[in-house]
């Protein structure tokens, strides 16, 4: 290898490339081409100069006198020599710049850089090669590899150290086909410094941001000259080129405006005041489009700047937790990976991510899925929860890493078999016309308006509630650490079951049925360890408390669901606390976040949840979760991320994941300080069922409305499985659930009536205190004596004068 510093004072005549000719003129400096035979490292332009400034060879100045065939070639060559201002301003002689940039070019300039892929994978090496205006770059680990040596740079000027080790260590090894994993057209591009690492730069190709990182601050000046100086030999000529100012008034010609007034026999004053008056409307349009310009390409520079100040301040949050991840290896298969590579001295420290090297992700921002997919999180044995309502080939993952008596919390249960699908419908279902509905009832509390059952799901919020129950052995487990003195678990367990209630929302766009005043709903579930007991005890405005008892713990709630239409959207509002309490005394309470639906009249429908949950204990965590909303161009929606706090406002944890698919978390905060932050799986979402329908129903929804003959018996007659329109819905029976609806519904209007003369709930009660609602008893005692006799027949056909007592 030989340097590529040198510069002499010889001309290069070589007639093969006329583009390398000198111009005819007083003596150039260029520099001593290597021969395209081998490959040199690549140094700058500016040490160059001064190499050969130091031997003593001054540049020549250029020739000041002119000649008739030079000034007809003058226009011709400012656009070659603004292409190369910016390597005048290095080396001081364009002819010197361009010869120089215009070989490294055609030949190729190359090396590694590492490019920012996402926030799991973080920086990954590339090999990136500077040709003909284009810089591509191709992977160097993984099955798409490319072999880069000796022989396939030939020519090449190669840059930085750790790409000269990269070629030697391959030797002769036989080049594959070579396809880019991308290209980037400097014509296009702007190329910028980050102001917060000097050894980062990125490029913008006018779609996206691509992020670059240099192993040394000598390899970043490097590729910055040469990426500059490429881009200014293919300038590209801005649109504000085509409006040069004019000093007095607009050249524009109105010579055929003149012959045409001329021809109708208009007099010399009219043709005259005609021509100043096109020339003054021109001019202002002109000045008008050149100020719009300016402010288009304010506007642009100032969002490109903004758009990496953004990226800049994420990868500052997160260098600290990837420094980490790199320093204690992200998983055993990763450490694998490094142990085996170790044995080559001269390994670059970034061959450990050959095992990890999968297809290409172009998004520079950060991504949960990339993240919580990453192979470098354990589990900690809450991955995937198996049950009796799972199928026999849903999979279940136990970790070694976790207390055996955790491990299998939640698990024990007996069997009980249930349903797996909804009942085949009757009559094929019927379309309305959603427009017709909206437009009379914008703005109205959605309470108050009668839907036909097109619009809902056969469940009713009662069962809603317990729908958010589905992965209560986060609670069991939950217990389980704080009886082993674990508090810090027993509140991360209590996140993720607060999150994991919205995982079967996703994909629900129709509305529960509104329960009847006094309507009930049992859950009797000993195959989860559980007993699950709701009533609505108000109608104005709607509550519905609930009551639960597990295996050491008790949970509790009331809502008031506050709901809005607005035409386009349904944005729910809950008001209300839930409250979990432990057997030993410990107690937490959270609310939950507003609920949107989307895209009611055109597009796809979707749902989002979006605000802050604060869970409150009375020892010594709490937690804090910040759901963020869903916008327009999102491409990595439904993301939570949270910390645990202790007494003193320290962050002891860091939750994260997406409310539709897992929760994880790491001991510390989320710069990585906190020692042993391996990240570890909460919880995950079960697999959806086998049979799907258009309610898109989890396999734990589709048991909760089945009706069989002997619980038929045990059941009040206020239970929601005995609702018709409800029944009728789910068999498929549209006309008979409409009909049933109606039905209900103008019955229900005497509900308001049924307060204001003091109806109150036959199971719960209002606490005068918090203002809540508590369980008061009896009703499992009464479904044991059959004593239903308190229980009016509300679905019943009864004369409208009846009411509660």
């Amino acid at each position: 290898m030989r340097a590529f510093c040198c510069a002499s004072t010889v001309l290069d005549q070589n007639p093969t490339n006329p583009r390398l000719q000198p111009h005819p003129g007083p003596r150039r400096e260029v520099l001593s081409m290597p021969s395209s035979k081998t490959t040199t490292p690549y140094r700058s332009l500016s040490a160059s100069t001064s190499c050969n400034r130091s031997r003593g060879s001054p540049p020549q100045p250029l020739s000041s006198s002119s000649s008739p065939s030079n000034n007809a070639t003058a226009e011709n060559g400012r656009r070659s020599m603004r292409r190369s201002a910016t390597l005048e301003s290095l080396c001081g002689l364009s002819s010197f710049r361009e010869s120089q940039m215009l070989f490294a070019d055609q030949h190729g300039i190359s090396g590694i850089l590492f490019k920012w892929v996402n926030y799991g994978r973080g920086w990954r090496p590339r090999w990136f090669v500077l040709k003909e205006g284009v810089l591509s770059y191709y992977k160097i680990h993984g099955s798409h590899k490319i072999i880069v040596n000796e022989e396939t740079e030939k020519g090449s000027k190669v840059i930085g150290e750790v790409s000269m080790r990269r070629m030697s260590r391959n030797g002769n090894s036989q080049s594959r086909q070579r396809i880019p994993v991308g290209e980037i057209h400097l014509k296009v591009a702007s190329i910028r410094e980050s102001k917060s690492d000097d050894k980062k730069f990125s490029i913008y190709t006018g779609t996206k941001r691509v992020h670059l990182r240099a192993e040394t601050r000598e390899d970043r000046v490097k590729w910055m000259e040469a990426l500059q100086a490429v881009k200014e030999m293919f300038p590209r000529i801005s649109n504000s080129d085509y409006f040069v100012p004019m000093d007095n008034g607009v050249a524009v010609s109105t010579e055929k405006l003149r012959q045409r007034l001329l021809d109708e026999g208009v007099s010399e004053d009219a043709i005259q005041e005609s021509e100043d008056i096109m020339r003054d409307e021109f001019s202002a349009l002109h000045k008008h489009l050149v100020v719009l310009k300016q402010r288009q390409l304010l506007l642009i520079d100032t969002l490109r700047q903004l758009e990496t100040e953004k990226v800049d301040l994420e990868d500052t949050v997160v260098n600290e937790s990837q420094r980490q991840w790199k320093e204690q290896g992200a998983s055993p298969r990763l450490r694998q990976d490094k142990c085996s590579e170790g044995s080559a001295s001269n390994s670059d420290e970034h061959d450990r991510y050959d095992a990890a090297e999968t297809d290409e992700d172009d998004n520079a921002f950060f991504d949960t899925r990339d993240f919580l997919s990453s192979s470098s999180f354990r589990s900690n044995g809450s991955d995937h929860h198996q049950s009796p309502l799972d199928s026999d080939d849903e999979e279940s993952v136990d970790s070694e890493d976790i207390d055996p008596l955790i491990r299998h919390v939640g698990s024990n249960y007996p069997y009980v078999r249930r349903r797996k699908k909804l009942p085949d419908p009757v009559e094929k279902e019927k379309g309305i016309s959603l427009w017709s509905m909206i437009k009379d009832n914008i703005g109205k509390d959605l309470t108050k308006v009668c839907l036909p059952v097109y619009f809902n799901e056969p469940i009713s919020s009662l069962q809603k509630c317990f729908e958010e129950l589905e992965y209560s052995y986060l609670l069991d487990r939950a217990y389980e650490w704080g009886k082993q003195g674990n508090s810090l678990m027993r509140i991360l367990n209590i996140a993720a079951f607060a999150v994991s209630g919205y995982a079967s929302t996703d994909g629900r766009h129709c509305k529960p049925f509104n329960p009847l005043l006094g309507e009930t709903y049992e859950a009797d579930y000993p195959d989860k360890g559980l007993r699950f007991f709701s009533e609505k005890v108000s109608h104005h405005p709607m509550v519905v408390a609930c009551h639960c008892e597990g295996r050491g713990w008790k949970f509790w709630a009331d809502s008031n669901l506050k709901s809005k239409f607005w035409g386009r959207s349904i944005q729910l509002d809950p008001v209300g606390a839930l409250t979990l309490e432990f057997d030993d005394g410990e107690i937490f309470q959270w609310s939950k976040v507003t609920t949107s639906i989307y895209n009611l009249i055109l597009g796809k429908l979707y749902c989002d949840h979006y605000g802050t949950m604060r869970i409150d204990g009375n020892r010594e965590y709490s937690c804090k979760l910040k759901f963020k909303e869903q916008s327009i161009i999102d491409r990595n929606p439904h993301q939570v991320q949270g910390v645990v706090q202790d007494k003193n406002g320290k962050t002891v944890a860091t939750l994260f994941g997406k409310w539709d698919e897992s929760m994880h978390f790491m001991n510390g905060d989320d710069s990585g300080k906190g020692k042993g932050s391996e990240l570890q799986l909460l919880w995950k979402r079960s697999k959806l069922p086998k049979y799907q329908t258009r309610y898109n129903f989890s396999r734990f929804a589709i048991t909760l409305n089945e009706l069989s003959p002997e619980l038929k018996e045990k059941l009040p007659p206020t239970d929601s499985r005995l609702r018709p329109d409800q029944r009728c819905l789910e068999n498929g029976e549209y006309d008979m659930a409409n009909a049933e609806k109606l039905r209900l519904e103008q019955r229900q209007r005497q509900a308001r009536t049924m307060q204001e003369r003091g109806w109150k709930p036959r199971w719960f009660t209002k606490d005068k205190g918090s203002g809540t609602y508590r369980y008061i008893g009896g009703y499992w005692e009464a479904r044991e004596k059959g004593s239903w006799e308190s229980c009016p027949d509300i679905f019943g056909k009864v004369p409208t004068e009846q009411t509660f007592d």
